[in-house]
């Protein structure tokens, strides 16, 4: 599922696929993109980089172009490689930039 907030310029996505699942904030407000993935019990947060990150109104776009015609492959819904880090945040500095959303979503695990 996804919910796309206008006004608060944030876009959040639950996937729900048992081991599989994982939660997404796209927070274009404080400029960064963060997954917490259930399974490895980790979450990892990356600076938005216009070329490889669509806009909000773009991946609303999508959203609703996947649910209208379901089984659509698009090269162009891979976004990131994620390569993991070394250290754990929890530097209350860090939560700023980061923005609340993203703390709700991963304070207290690793981070990469």
């Amino acid at each position: 599922t996804m919910t796309i907030n206008d006004e608060k310029n944030l876009a959040d996505v639950h996937v729900r696929s048992g081991v599989y699942s994982s939660d997404t904030i796209f927070d274009y407000w404080h400029g960064y993109v963060a997954t917490r993935l259930f399974s490895r019990n980790a979450c990892f947060i990356l600076k938005i980089d216009g070329s490889s990150i669509p806009e909000l109104q773009e991946i609303g776009r999508r959203a609703f172009e996947r649910k209208t015609m379901k089984k659509v492959y698009s090269p162009e819904d891979v976004w990131v490689q994620f390569q993991h880090g070394n250290s754990l945040f929890g530097n209350v500095i860090d939560w700023f930039r980061y923005g609340k959303p993203i703390e709700q979503l991963c304070k207290g695990l690793p981070l990469y």
